[in-house]
């Protein structure tokens, strides 16, 4: 079964080769006539030298990362030099996903524009197709690097020196893994903004000189700034997306895993069953998503690609939700435990169903939502296009009102999400909920991917003035694609949100802090100052789109008053220093935000650190990240959907709209208007909206990987004496207990009484304990559950008991006591030991040999069935 580790980068390895057979697919496709091909070659050398440059600056920021990784990694004893290798392999692939999709995308534009001379059904499978390309290499790579990493460093740290699944080995494999993590969300954060830069700048100057002021259809090859604007749609929108989903898959797993290091599980699998379960989930979504690809395909023109692209969206889910029921209960053992009582409740295998069911639903609702508040024909939408006829300022208002309103429902979703995933199976169930929403990343990636191969085809088909058919086909999948996008976003949003939640605790249970306290003012003035974050990292990012439009209009304003003809198509306009200036801007501008997400959790973390007597920098660092990821949230959901209602609100002109009872067209005045509310909207929802989850999510994982070097004195990770003396305060006057229980060594006596004696067994072996140790952990299994029968069985003797220390009825009472109270009521306690009519359970044996013989097992009598009587019965031996 130990074996079963193997499969997880198989799976990957799998998703790989089926990507590679789509991509040799979409290449024998027919990419068109010479203009076409042309064109599609601007495109792609304009993303190509973006990407270049991208690359040459982040590999100084990665070269430097890792050195200083490197450094840290060797101050404590729970993480290693290692960590840098991990973290330069998660740059390295998650930069090389972001470029399978660009790849794959500049070449299915143009077959897409091809595709659409025929049939918008044929179209719809070219675009698709390429879409689909990256979400497999997206999904692939992450489960093979993931998967793979893990195997060699839990056989590094754990089996080669002989750990335990609950011990400081597995931590220490799991906090060089982190690097991982680190590497990709540094990476994606990095290729979101600078991508989300690059294609804003040039959009926002190709509309306001070409369709406001010149008055020419959007893409039209006349302006100079149109080939950057469809280069940006495959930095951003294809390369950045690549990178952010790759970034937000291997988080959520990640942090499924660190909290599953903290859970008892007696499985087959060596006791790492809940570590593995989302690396199981990740592995077979990607099996599920190419299953649902299939479903995705319309047969005529007047199909609806929504609907077909919803077929496959939801035939994924459902795949996914029946077998993570039969893969739950295949690896999991029917209740587990967690090592640290301060972390919950026990909770049982179809708890976690639960929560992954959960966040199969959670995922559902959000795409929903997102998708009413920004299709074309909703509510929302038609009322920004309502607005626009009284002028751009309405216009404004209108869509600023439905990105508001647009948080509502999404947050109420999440919250339910939130506490229903944590009522099944604790702080795991959240995280195992991301997990499974996160499950069909490749599906919702190959659904957001097609949207900008759609753009990008109806560009080409404008610039090659191919016949309007062929546009108005691509204007249809572009549409959709446009709501797909936004859906997406939502997605992404509420998959950072629980994985923020769950690296959150993480964090919290590596730091050795058991809560946040806001009555501190430290940590209350870290809250606000997490808030804030979010907000001034999108001033950033939406100043330097502004910046840099400023730029572009002056360029694309110069090239029309100097260069004569380009009007009467007699000359071409200088289209690569449109590129030249939206690439430097791009790059020079992603720096500023970047630095906020990697650089404030340190300088709280470190600066903070012994400045308060009473409060660690660790809490105040907790605060900070509470602000950040409630902010955070709000804004991503606030302005990509806002965004996304904007952008549809225009292009419902193109078919032509009603306003108090009359038709409106492109070029008319509403028109303009709709056209400013998609020019403020568009940074909103492709730079800095898409971008908050990365920055939630990042800044979650560099407090990970600095905790141990913060950690509280009395924490996780803290020394035995410290340990002792903050439990011998909470235990008050019964401090020979507390001693006994610092004093056994490895098995903490306040942990093990929340277990059953199976459970505290494999706990004692997953931590190496002698058997002396052993044997006390298995002599306080169970105490916390008796409490109630002990204050009973305590005051028939008349000795006074405190529960406010578990186990006090045991020191006081004595072993006689507590195994009373465990045999009528401990949840796993088998008090029908020694029955011969084979009762489990005390309700059992009240069916079967009625409440004499049950009340004799209260006290721990064995029983044998009196086969003389009528009725069958048990009698004391």
């Amino acid at each position: 079964m130990e074996k079963l580790i193997y499969l997880i980068p198989a799976l990957g390895i799998v998703g790989l080769l089926v990507m590679a057979m789509k991509r040799s697919w979409v290449i024998k496709q027919e990419a068109g006539d010479v203009k076409m091909t042309e064109l599609a070659g601007y495109i792609a050398d304009g993303a190509m030298a973006f990407l270049k440059a991208e690359w040459k600056i982040l590999s100084y920021f990665v070269v430097f990362a890792a050195i200083v990784l490197a450094w840290s990694g060797t101050l404590v004893e729970t993480s290693s030099p290692v960590i840098a290798i991990s973290f330069i392999l998660g740059a390295v692939l998650s930069a090389t996903a972001g470029y399978i999709g660009m790849n794959v995308a500049t070449k299915a534009n143009v077959r897409t524009t091809q595709a659409a001379r025929t049939s918008l059904a044929k179209a719809l499978k070219v675009s698709f197709t390429g879409g689909s390309v990256m979400g497999l290499g997206v999904a692939g790579l992450a489960v093979l690097g993931l998967g793979s990493l893990f195997i060699v460093f839990y056989n590094m740290y754990v089996v080669g020196q002989g750990g335990g699944v609950n011990g400081k080995e597995m931590e220490k494999a799991l906090e060089v893994l982190a690097g991982f993590s680190l590497g990709a969300e540094s990476i994606a954060l990095f290729a979101r903004v600078g991508g989300g830069i690059y294609t804003k700048a040039a959009d926002v100057g190709a509309d306001l000189v070409g369709k406001v002021e010149a008055g020419i259809p959007e893409d039209d090859v006349r302006n100079p700034a149109t080939i950057a604007d469809n280069v940006g749609d495959n930095v951003g929108d294809v390369a950045g997306m690549g990178a952010d989903l790759f970034g937000s898959y291997v988080a959520t797993i990640l942090a499924t895993m660190v909290l599953g290091r903290e859970i008892v599980s007696v499985d087959n699998f060596g006791g790492i069953a809940p570590i593995l379960l989302p690396m199981m989930i990740a592995g077979l979504g990607i099996i599920f998503s190419i299953i649902g690809m299939f479903f995705v395909k319309i047969n005529k023109d007047s199909d609806s690609v929504q609907n077909a692209l919803n077929m496959g969206n939801w035939g994924s889910i459902i795949i996914t939700a029946v077998v993570a029921y039969f893969l739950v209960n295949w690896m999991l053992p029917d209740t587990m435990t967690w090592t640290d009582a301060s972390r919950g409740e026990n909770f049982t295998k179809m708890g976690v169903f639960g929560a992954i069911m959960v966040g199969l639903v959670v995922g559902t609702l959000m795409s929903i939502i997102t998708e009413y508040y920004t299709a074309m024909g909703k509510r929302p939408v038609l009322s920004i296009i309502k607005q626009s006829g009284t002028g751009h300022a309405t216009n404004i208002i209108g869509g600023l009102s439905v990105g508001m309103e647009s948080t509502v429902m999404p947050i109420l979703v999440l919250a339910g999400g939130i506490i229903g995933s944590y009522a099944f199976a604790g702080i795991y169930g959240v995280a195992i909920a991301a997990a499974g929403m996160m499950a069909t990343t490749a599906m919702q990636l190959a659904i957001d991917a097609f949207g900008p191969i759609a753009d990008n085809a109806g560009g080409i088909a404008e610039m090659s003035q191919l016949p309007e058919e062929v546009r108005g086909r691509t204007d249809i999948l572009d549409a959709v694609g446009n709501t797909t996008a936004a859906t997406g976003k939502g997605f992404a949003i509420a998959s950072a949100a629980l994985t923020s939640l769950a690296l959150f605790a993480a964090f919290v249970g590596v730091a050795g802090i058991s809560a946040i306290d806001i009555y501190k003012a430290p940590v209350l003035a870290a809250l606000f100052v997490g808030g804030m974050i979010p907000f001034i990292f999108s001033s950033l990012a939406i100043a330097a789109v502004g910046r840099a439009a400023m730029d572009m209009v002056n360029e694309v304003r110069r090239q029309f008053r100097e260069i004569p003809g380009i009007m009467e198509y007699k000359a071409k306009p200088e289209y690569e220093k449109c590129v030249a200036i939206s690439t430097k801007a791009s790059i020079r501008e992603m720096i500023a935000p970047g630095a906020i997400a990697l650089l404030v959790p340190l300088i709280i973390g470190f600066g903070f650190k012994g400045v308060f007597k009473d409060v660690s920098s660790a809490e105040i660092l907790g605060g900070l990240l509470a602000g950040v990821t409630v902010s955070g949230v709000l804004m991503g959901l606030f302005q990509s959907n806002a965004g996304g209602a904007w952008d549809n609100a225009k292009k419902s002109f193109e078919k032509g709209v009603m306003i108090n009872g009359e038709m409106f067209y492109k070029k008319s005045e509403p028109h303009k208007a709709s056209v400013t509310g998609d020019t403020v909207g568009d940074p909103f929802k492709d730079t800095s909206g898409p971008s908050m989850n990365i920055l939630i999510k990042l800044m979650s994982i560099v407090s990970l990987i600095i905790a141990p070097h913060i950690a509280v004195i009395g924490g996780h990770h803290a020394d035995k004496a410290g340990m002792c003396k903050d439990k011998m305060e909470m235990c008050g006057d019964i401090k020979s207990m507390c001693k006994e229980k610092c004093d056994i060594g490895g098995c903490d006596m306040s942990r093990v009484m929340n277990m059953s004696k199976e459970q505290c067994a494999a706990y004692c072996d997953s931590l190496k304990c002698t058997p002396e140790q052993k044997a006390m952990c298995m002599k306080h299994a169970g105490a916390a559950f008796c409490t109630d029968a002990c204050q009973k069985k305590c005051k028939e003797m008349n000795i006074p008991c405190d529960s406010k220390c578990n186990g006090i009825c045991h020191e006081k009472c004595g072993e006689e006591c507590t195994d009373l109270c465990i045999a009528g009521n401990h949840p796993e306690s088998t008090c029908m030991e020694g029955c011969k009519h084979g009762c489990k359970t005390k309700d059992e044996c009240m069916k079967s040999c009625g409440e004499k013989c049950a009340s004799m097992h209260d006290a721990k009598e064995s029983c044998e069935h009196d086969k003389g009587s009528e009725k069958p019965c048990c009698k004391k031996k």
